[in-house]
């Protein structure tokens, strides 16, 4: 197995959180509504809620490329099960990172139309994860995924890292 060049997965990255995490939350930046009082406080904690969820997604993006020979993006999904570093603790740290991301953009800009774009978006990819994503993952790698996913929430994480 080949792990997918570097190119492939600049062009995933930037067609999909690209889009989800740039692209969307501008647009929507822009709608006249603050659903929080302004505050210093609500930037640093926003600024602080994106700096983790860009380590919990960069860490998955890594790991994909190194460990599994596939890219974040489903047209190009990864050859082996991974199950180190954060997918030891929840089976989509990839996403709980994008999540994170939008939260804290949304806190950042203090801008409802994020705030909205991030529920919504979590409410997608659960529906995704739930009807084609977990069936695709059970077909591919069998009793060992199934195994994992048995053990490993799909988002809450556990305390504890799973062995397997």
């Amino acid at each position: 197995m080949k792990a997918p060049s570097i190119w492939l997965h600049l062009r995933d990255i930037l067609i999909l959180p690209g889009i989800v995490c740039i692209v969307i939350p501008f647009a929507l930046s822009h709608i006249d509504s603050k659903p929080f009082p302004d505050s210093d406080a609500l930037r640093y904690a926003g600024a602080g809620i994106f700096a983790l969820g860009l380590i919990l997604w960069a860490i998955p993006v890594y790991l994909f490329w190194k460990m599994a020979y596939g890219t974040l993006a489903p047209w190009q999904p990864t050859q082996k099960l991974v199950i180190y570093g954060p997918f030891r603790y929840t089976r989509n740290p990839m996403i709980t990172g994008v999540l994170f991301i939008l939260l804290g953009e949304a806190l950042y800009l203090n801008a409802t139309g994020v705030l909205c774009w991030t529920i919504w978006f979590f409410f997608m990819n659960t529906m995704y994860f739930i009807f084609r994503e977990e069936p695709s993952m059970e077909k591919r790698f069998g009793a060992d995924y199934v195994r994992y996913k048995a053990n490993v929430p799909r988002w809450l994480p556990r305390l504890t890292a799973y062995k397997g």
